[in-house]
């Protein structure tokens, strides 16, 4: 790669430290180049060349940046990208994009306008659990779906610290959390669904926003596909359930790459990615004879850096992204409704 894409985080809290910096520093097509500190000057202990920035404005009209990543409050990202993309930078952007659909086009639309990129940052499609599931409905073992699961669970019964994930601002609650990852994940293996309903919930004690939503979508040919997420649920189901004509798939959450990256874990050392032994798919098929057979599914490493390698090859050859403008309208229309 003979080209670096000169990069800016606008923020250094978890998702910079964990999801963002260690892969543009890694990947050789980008030039770690900015982030964003307000307050606590952390990012040179890792980074000792980088300029640490007092303000966001500083960080988005840094002449020398060509992309800047997006990975500040939910309800801010439709402002900062605006910025951004006035600033002539190509943007990569967290879920959710914006809150409504209606802030997505705006969104598209300037990026015609500046000739510049916007892309999404749905990197729980490189999850190595996502990855196994998307290999058996693929290889058509499974036969004709017909219910799928798809679950994002955890137990917490206290108010978190993060208001704008608490409080009731635009794109706040667990919906517009986790719904675009479980959306996007069901979006790109069966594409814009001919209908949806929406279940949501506030089960924590004072709560003011979702902690709580199943969504029923409905597809052709009685494919019905159910993603849910509960903030308390003590004894976690499968994270992925899927029955069809010629068997059943049962898959837990197992993906390793944000527990081992919070903990210091380099991309580069061994067993980066790998899932812990146990965590393997469930596969139950059936024959004409009525056979049963049960094996193990494994799944290969998991790994974000695919993800800035689609970016750059869009950069810098203008290559399709994975994540289609197309779906991300699809996962905001469902997020938006009432």
């Amino acid at each position: 790669m003979n080209k670096e894409i000169i990069t800016g985080i606008l923020a250094y809290g978890m998702s910079g430290k964990v999801f963002h910096a260690p892969f543009i520093n890694a990947h050789p097509g980008f030039k770690l180049h900015a982030i964003t500190e307000r307050n606590h000057k952390q990012a040179a202990t890792n980074y000792p060349e980088i300029i640490s920035y007092d303000t966001i404005e500083e960080t988005i009209n840094d002449p020398a940046i060509e992309l800047i990543i997006i990975n500040t409050p939910n309800f801010t990202h439709f402002n900062y990208a605006t910025q951004a993309l006035n600033a002539g930078k190509h943007i990569l952007v967290e879920k959710p994009l914006t809150a409504t659909v209606a802030e997505a086009m705006e969104l598209f639309k300037l990026s015609e306008q500046t000739g510049k990129k916007i892309f999404f940052y749905q990197n729980r499609r490189w999850d190595s659990d996502f990855s196994a599931v998307r290999d058996v409905v693929q290889s058509g073992r499974l036969g004709k779906l017909n219910e799928v699961h798809f679950r994002y669970d955890r137990y917490r019964t206290a108010i978190g610290p993060k208001t704008f994930k608490e409080e009731p601002y635009a794109a706040s609650g667990l919906m517009y959390d986790l719904g675009p990852h479980l959306l996007d994940q069901a979006i790109s293996l069966f594409g814009k669904p001919d209908m949806f309903h929406k279940i949501t919930g506030k089960n924590r004690k004072g709560t003011k926003v979702d902690d709580y939503f199943s969504i029923h979508l409905g597809y052709p040919n009685s494919v019905n596909v159910f993603v849910h997420a509960n903030l308390l649920l003590v004894d976690p189901l499968p994270a992925f359930v899927l029955h069809g004509e010629n068997g059943s798939l049962h898959k837990k959450r197992s993906d390793t790459q944000e527990e081992q990256l919070l903990k210091g874990m380099k991309l580069t050392e061994v067993g980066y990615g790998i899932e812990l032994p146990g965590s393997e798919g469930k596969l139950t098929l059936i024959d004409d004879e009525g056979n049963r057979t049960v094996e193990e599914v494994a799944s290969l490493a998991g790994s974000y850096l695919p993800l800035f390698d689609a970016i750059y090859e869009s950069i810098i050859n203008d290559a399709a992204y994975p994540v289609s403008q197309e779906q991300v309208l699809i996962q905001l229309e469902i997020l938006e409704a009432p």
